[in-house]
Formats: C-alpha cells, structure tokens, sequence
C-alpha cells in the first residue's frame, strides 16, 4: 500500500510524520527506488515498516518523539521496538532506524543508499 506524501494511510488513522514526509520527498527527489510505505512483514502480526524495499529485505523506520518522550522513548514502546525489531531480523530483514533530526540533515539517505550497494 502506498500514501502519497502528507495523505493519510487508507484504512489507518495514522497520518505522516514530517520526517516521513521529508524522507519520501529526498527517495523521489534523488531517484531511488520508490518504496512500499506502511508494509505489512510478519502477518498475522500488525507491524508494519514506514518504508519498506520487500525485494532487498531493507525498510526504515522514521523514529518519532525522540527528544519529546514519545511513545518510542518510554518503556512499553521500546519494548515494543525490540519485538518487532527483532523478529524483522529473525526473518531476514535490514532495518535502518532513523531520527527525524538524521533526515532532515541528510544522514538517512545515505544510509539508504549505501544499503542499497
């Protein structure tokens, strides 16, 4: 399923982020490949990868709240983290973790291209 950017997710309440958004933008701007946005990798489970290459087994995931105590800052949303973190792993996955603060500057783009090589 893809969103284009700043449009909500068919099916979802969650809307993007802005560093999702600034994230698709970079992908389309420099011409990587285009991803699968909210995909679903370990059904029946509902985890899903903010960006997601399913034939390179790579996604990203956009971190949010990082330096507002946000869901992924406290002790049920790491341990949340780490589940679904773990078992992409298990099953093959390459998972990028990235801060809003590392798109914007930059810094989550290279990693996806260097993970693309």
């Amino acid at each position: 399923m893809c969103a284009r950017v700043g449009e909500q997710h068919a099916g979802s309440k969650v809307k993007l982020s802005p560093g999702e958004e600034t994230l698709a933008f970079q992908v389309k701007a420099l011409k990587l490949p285009i991803p699968e946005r909210e995909y679903r990798f370990a059904k029946p489970r509902r985890w899903r990868f903010d960006f997601a290459w399913p034939d390179r087994m790579l996604a990203c995931e956009v971190e949010g709240g990082t330096w507002s105590g946000g869901r992924h800052g406290r002790g049920k949303g790491m341990e949340d983290d780490c589940e679904k973190y773990n078992e992409a792993l298990c099953l093959g996955w390459r998972v990028l973790r990235v801060t809003t603060e590392q798109v914007t500057s930059g810094k989550a783009f290279a990693w996806i291209q260097r993970a693309m090589q």
